[in-house]
């Protein structure tokens, strides 16, 4: 899993998925690849949407893909302090930024123990919990 450590706020320092905000006119799979990329310098293929989250109380809706790095020539940028891939058995879980990345990453990692990789749909409340 490829996960970057924050170098802009908020939550500086802290590790998260790849991610940001898209752009008028561009697709979500271009955004999501876009993104990828200002963050991990990574290239990727997409697979398939993952997760479609909103989180109203921050007017956001995340959409993550799921999706394969083209090689490993990936390193830091501008916006992460560092960016590195883990096994699901060493995320950083008391080191991540934000709850959405925390609930993603733990769906993912039920789903890939179980073999099967399902849409996952939710709303995030302002506690943190869906």
């Amino acid at each position: 899993i490829l996960l970057c450590r924050r170098a802009i706020e908020p939550q500086i320092g802290l590790w998260t998925l790849p991610a940001g905000f898209m752009e008028l006119g561009v697709s979500t799979e271009a955004a999501a690849q876009r993104e990828t990329f200002e963050e991990t310098n990574a290239e990727v293929d997409l697979h398939t949407l993952y997760a479609v989250f909103s989180l109203p109380h921050i007017s956001q809706i995340y959409m993550i893909f799921r999706g394969q790095l083209r090689s490993l020539d990936f390193g830091p940028t501008t916006e992460s302090l560092e960016v590195r891939l883990f096994e699901p058995a060493h995320i950083p879980w008391e080191q991540l930024a934000f709850p959405v990345v925390h609930e993603t990453l733990t769906r993912y990692q039920r789903d890939r123990e179980h073999g099967t990789f399902a849409l996952h749909v939710g709303t995030l409340k302002k506690s943190g919990r869906f």
